[in-house]
């Protein structure tokens, strides 16, 4: 069974609410240590210079952005506009490419 755009756009919709829920704790986390002291700020700043915190920096956006532009997408919806198949169709296929370049900048500037 192939699942139509749509079908995607709101299960990944869903996955990344979930992703950000979970990621809050790392983010708290971070926000904790930056907050003790200035020796531990330091640290956090070093942290996240590093490859690997701006990869998990830059997915905790990447999840931000899509689900951001999802939900405008389905605010929208909510308001009575593309309501239809192809509506909801063209608001899946623009909120995903209004992702994708918003990703992409978001990338740029974190790393």
């Amino acid at each position: 069974m192939r699942l139509p755009l749509t079908a995607w756009a709101s299960i990944t919709h869903r996955a990344s609410g979930v992703f950000l829920f979970a990621a809050t704790a790392v983010l708290l986390w971070l926000l904790d240590g930056s907050l003790r002291s200035a020796q531990d700020f330091a640290e956090v700043s070093e942290l996240l210079a590093s490859p690997l915190a701006k990869l998990v920096v830059w997915a905790i956006v990447a999840a931000l952005i899509y689900h951001s532009a999802a939900g405008i997408k389905h605010l929208i919806a909510d308001a009575g506009i593309g309501e239809t198949l192809e509506g909801g169709l063209l608001g899946a296929r623009i909120a995903i490419g209004v992702s994708v370049v918003l990703i992409l900048l978001a990338g740029v500037w974190i790393w």
